[in-house]
């Protein structure tokens, strides 16, 4: 599985989230890791399966190639009626600093505070199940690689199926990517994604949890941090470069600082500043 590309290795993930995830992320260290289903953009994943398909069945129409065409879209409809057995789970990270879109769609409008961390040290991490991808944008899906890898696979054999071991591992391969995918309106956000495939591997150590709330109950993933960071051989406050409190937060610096130090984060206390962003959003 493709991690994030090298550009990146040494760029800073911004993480904007409200004070109750600040507290789950950094006093416990867990950082938890979403069903892309239960997200606003769920429907981009199936998007992009459509519009994968259509880019290799395309392709095959030009040549000619109707049969294979037919048996691709037939493939791909499929696989949709299966898309529950293939859930993403996801983290989301922009490569913006104190960014106003970022605030108001995902700092708590504004109130929330957003966490740094070092992509080098997130890239070393994803491993397995778990990979840091960068979100595509792209609505034609003519140049993805995965339209590519399907279209060799497809031409090479006369009789394939959901069943066959390659076809699988690109069909797995494509649904871990779709959970990187989102709309191109969306590009001026440039988001990064780390992202828990548990369908790749037939056994996954992480456990899943369960959070209930009044309406429903939802699945995620704890990702142990500390634990993470010790496998790379870094410390944890290693991977914390700044903390920045949102512009129309309340929270008082010196306050978070205190919660750092008794905490036992004295390293983070010095790296909180305030957010220099003018966000003005408009009365309700």
């Amino acid at each position: 599985m493709t991690g994030m590309t090298k550009e990146y290795e040494n760029e800073i993930l911004y993480h904007y989230t409200d004070f109750q995830a600040l507290d789950g992320i950094l006093r416990c260290a867990q950082l938890r890791v979403n069903n892309i289903l239960n997200m606003n953009d769920a429907a981009e994943m199936r998007y992009f399966m459509n519009r994968l398909c259509d880019a290799v069945a395309g392709k095959l129409e030009q040549e000619e190639d109707l049969a294979r065409a037919e048996a691709v879209r037939r493939l791909f409809r499929e696989e949709l009626e299966r898309e529950f057995f293939h859930p993403a789970y996801a983290a989301c990270f922009s490569l913006y600093r104190d960014d106003a879109a970022q605030w108001e769609r995902y700092g708590n409008r504004g109130r929330g505070v957003c966490i740094a961390f070092q992509g080098r040290f997130l890239q070393q991490m994803a491993q397995g199940a778990l990979s840091l991808q960068t979100v595509f944008y792209q609505e034609d899906m003519t140049t993805h690689n995965l339209t590519g890898i399907f279209y060799r696979l497809v031409k090479r054999k006369d009789e394939w199926s959901l069943d066959s071991a390659d076809i699988r591992k690109a069909m797995n391969y494509a649904w871990s990517c779709s959970a990187a995918f989102k709309h191109p309106s969306f590009l001026s956000e440039r988001e990064v994604r780390l992202v828990v495939s548990p369908f790749v591997k037939e056994y996954f150590e992480i456990k899943p949890c369960y959070h209930t709330t009044k309406e429903r109950i939802k699945k995620y993933y704890p990702l142990d941090l500390q634990n993470m960071c010790r496998k790379i051989g870094i410390g944890w406050e290693e991977l914390v470069p700044e903390i920045i409190i949102g512009p129309e937060s309340t929270q008082s610096r010196s306050i978070l600082q205190d919660y750092l130090r008794d905490n036992g984060l004295a390293g983070l206390a010095e790296r909180v500043s305030l957010s220099n962003c003018p966000l003005r959003r408009s009365p309700a």
